[in-house]
């Protein structure tokens, strides 16, 4: 079974502006979280997975990378040199230090597995200590970008919060990274042993993964197919997010109220990366499970 879809980080200068623009585009946002290596965070959460907006807001905590160990806030800090958007994508664990072992054997991160805890903000205003471990894998053939899964080791009911899953848009689920590429599939050997299943590959296109945990690199053409008005760029780059809803109708009039631009592509509600901070956005109707 391919790995699930855990979320996507959004990299963004100002963490407060970036959480303005998601709540036009009528996303429900957790309140910020601050981590001990000086990052802080506002989650778009949904029953499953997240998006998580995040900012360098304490250069002076800021680890640099070394042999073996991935600093998670430099890869950010240094993204932001570049652009804002999406700079890594992350799937599910139930045991990151397996993670990290197995992907030190395929030779897709040589790096110590990363624990770590934080206080969440509750929908009542108290706080709650959870705590998370990381395992890092990385491709020489994307550079900039990186991946890796995440194990949450407190009881769910303290992250998980319906409270915060509820938004206006009506997005339910994120069901899809796109990606784009030169070659996609010179990239497809790295994404089969991080996602652990087998790509399907057609012309122009690498999809991995099932329907609603499928990561998808598209050349040049079919980018500009999908994705109108992207440009195309040299290195591999994640360039969109799919995200489910049940009422299509509902999201556009969510859009249409707050005065936010879209198209129709194919059957998706196209967000362009402006508003979301450098990552575009499609919403698909799909039925609720």
């Amino acid at each position: 079974m391919p790995r699930r879809l855990d979320h996507l980080v959004v990299c963004v200068h100002d963490l407060e502006q970036a959480a303005l623009d998601w709540r036009k585009l009528g996303f429900n946002l957790t309140p910020t979280g601050v981590h001990p290596f000086g990052t802080s965070n506002r989650l778009a959460q949904f029953a499953d997975n997240f998006v998580e907006l995040l900012a360098v807001t304490d250069d002076a905590l800021v680890s640099p990378a070394a042999p073996g160990h991935f600093s998670f806030a430099a890869h950010n800090r240094d993204f932001l040199k570049r652009a804002e958007g999406m700079s890594m994508l992350v799937l599910h664990s139930t045991d990151a230090h397996a993670d990290a072992a197995r992907f030190r054997a395929e030779r897709i991160g040589d790096y110590a597995p990363f624990d770590f805890g934080r206080d969440a903000v509750l929908p009542g205003g108290g706080t709650a200590r959870v705590a998370f471990s990381l395992a890092f894998a990385t491709d020489p053939a994307m550079p900039g970008i990186a991946f890796f899964t995440c194990q949450q080791r407190h009881p769910p009911e303290l992250f998980w919060k319906p409270e915060y899953q509820r938004h206006a848009n009506g997005a339910a689920r994120v069901i899809e990274i796109v990606m784009s590429a030169e070659e996609p599939a010179a990239h497809r050997d790295f994404l089969e042993r991080l996602m652990e299943c087998p790509a399907e590959l057609a012309p122009g296109r690498l999809t991995v993964g099932d329907s609603d945990n499928r990561i998808t690199l598209l050349g040049p053409s079919e980018l500009a197919r999908r994705l109108p008005g992207l440009a195309s760029s040299s290195s591999p780059s994640f360039r969109a997010a799919r995200l489910a809803v049940v009422d299509l109708g509902a999201t556009r009039r969510a859009l249409e109220s707050n005065s936010v631009s879209f198209a129709m592509i194919g059957g998706a509600l196209l967000v362009p990366p402006v508003a979301p901070h450098g990552l575009a956005l499609e919403f698909v109707e799909q039925e609720a499970n």
